[in-house]
């Protein structure tokens, strides 16, 4: 039993137990960390409204569904919801990052990303983004940029760069007189021709002016400058001031009102093109003058999950993604985030088909399913290590085998049965098997243990196989778990004890006379 080939399969059956108890370990403690980042700022259920046919759109009152949302069950709060994409400057290098906006009234978004701050490297790290114009960064983009705690960041949205195109566009066309004149003169014609005095009123038939309503509104979606637009707006305003007089089936508009009309049209007739240019491009300076925020904490990003570059105050993210005072959604804590996908289908029954759920499981599903396929792919791979140790178990049975040949031969001599003789080899192998596993789950969970003084010992040689920039943490995160442990113990005990039932077949299937020879 403690010769040095029975030893060697001892170490083997080890070191593949123990590197298999290991990885799934560290795996399991990955996926629980980052899921523990991730629930710290994502909601666990989204909420977005979406009208029939128009698709998700912003939330003006969200407030109102706020309060209707903290009424579902399970939910414990309801914040405003933004994220976006902008464009950061740092010292004339720029990139496109995520944002992502954080409700300070909400203490739960606050503590989590206070998590998540890298106190050991930046130690004036803070969370308290309260209103002003302030940032917390990730430390993959701090490193990429060179930033630190009170830096400042200049912050360009991409929405603001659609409208300047739309107001680059419209520069190059005519005015709207000239590039819907077919359509201008034609309702315009009709309007000056429809009007009727009735004392101090201006009288013009219902369906008259409705056609011509509905013919100019058309005008005001296409593309066409913003001062243009403002006044066809202001006419389309006008002719809705109208009385409807459905006696007479006729719109009874104020003389002061029916000058206004015909103010409009006689402004829209007279625009001067290069005047409105130079109105419109001067405008644009506000439009693309960036946010200037101050970096007042940097937190521990990790490669292996995909998370904001930015967390932002709500009333910035706000303005960042061009909403005012409107949200993307509502975001939903609930008091167990794992309970997510039952309440989103209850939800969904009680606040009908405008409102669509996403889980956090929804939003991180691609993500998880990697996670859950590098698990299983490990598992496999490194099952064939304890495999491998079988196999070498077997080739050391049959050595044994082959040495006790004599031995073999005395006991069937002595009228040993053959399963007798099976069983002396496979009771060998079951303890090789037992020993083996025991050892290697036992080492594996002390190497866990003392992961953090190992992960140190390799730094100092210069080899970090699991650095914090691309982990995210600075001890690499394990979970111990007891059932799945057991399970490769117990495969790794079974598949020895079939490597030494081949061997012990073969040697009570020998020749007594022959092995008492050595033959």
């Amino acid at each position: 039993m403690l010769s040095s080939f029975t030893l060697i399969s001892l170490i083997g059956v080890m070191l593949g137990v123990l590197v298999l108890v290991v990885v799934m370990a560290v795996y399991a403690g990955l996926e629980r960390q980052v899921k523990s980042r991730i629930l710290g700022f994502t909601p666990h259920i989204l909420l977005r409204h979406q009208p029939a046919g128009l698709g998700e759109a912003p939330m003006a009152d969200w407030q109102d569904a706020a309060a209707k949302a903290r009424t579902l069950p399970r939910v414990e709060a309801a914040t405003a919801f933004v994220s976006d994409n902008v464009i950061i400057d740092v010292a004339s290098w720029q990139r496109p990052v995520m944002f992502r906006g954080i409700d300070t009234s909400d203490p739960a978004q606050v503590e989590g990303i206070t998590q998540m701050l890298d106190l050991e490297k930046h130690p004036d790290s803070s969370a308290d983004l309260g209103i002003d114009d302030r940032a917390v960064v990730s430390s993959i983009l701090a490193d990429q940029l060179a930033l630190g705690v009170g830096d400042t960041i200049r912050l360009y949205s991409t929405r603001n760069f659609e409208a300047v195109m739309r107001a680059y566009k419209a520069t190059e066309k005519p005015p709207l007189r000239e590039a819907l004149a077919e359509a201008w003169n034609q309702s315009t014609t009709t309007l000056a021709a429809a009007w009727k005095l009735d004392g101090d009123q201006a009288i013009i038939a219902i369906d008259s002016l409705s056609g011509i309503y509905q013919s100019l509104d058309t005008l005001r979606a296409e593309d066409i400058r913003e001062p243009e637009r403002e006044l066809l707006e202001a006419l389309l305003v006008a002719m809705e001031a109208g009385k409807k007089d459905e006696a007479a089936g006729v719109f009874r508009f104020a003389t002061q009102t029916h000058t206004a009309i015909e103010k409009a049209i006689a402004d829209l007739n007279s625009t001067d093109p290069e005047k409105m240019d130079g109105e419109t491009l001067k405008g644009l300076k506000n439009i693309v003058l960036p946010k200037e925020a101050t970096v007042i904490g940097i937190y521990q990003a990790s490669q292996m999950a995909v998370t904001p570059d930015l967390f932002v105050p709500l009333p910035l993210a706000q303005d960042l993604a061009g909403l005012g005072e409107a949200v993307q959604g509502i975001a939903l804590r609930l008091d167990d985030a794992y309970a997510a996908e039952q309440v989103a289908a209850l939800s969904r029954q009680s606040l009908g088909p405008e409102w669509s759920l996403l889980t956090w499981g929804d939003q991180y599903q691609a993500f998880f399913a990697l996670i859950n396929q590098q698990r299983m792919m490990m598992y496999f791979a490194l099952s064939f290590i304890v495999l491998v140790s079988a196999f070498s178990m077997m080739a050391v049975m049959f050595t044994v085998t082959i040495q006790k040949r004599q031995e073999i031969g005395v006991m069937k001599a002595l009228g040993a049965a053959p399963s007798q003789i099976v069983r002396v080899f496979l009771y060998q192998g079951m303890i090789l098997g037992l020993l083996g596993a025991a050892l290697g789950v036992g080492l594996g969970r002390v190497v866990i243990h003392f992961r953090g003084p190992i992960q140190e010992i390799f730094r100092t040689l210069k080899f970090d196989p699991f650095s914090s920039s691309f982990t995210g943490f600075d001890v690499l995160p394990a979970h111990n778990n007891p059932v799945e442990q057991a399970v490769i113990g117990v495969m790794a005990f079974i598949l020895c004890s079939l490597a030494a039932l081949v061997p012990a077949f073969f040697a009570a299937r020998s020749d007594a006379a022959k092995s008492l020879r050595n033959l």
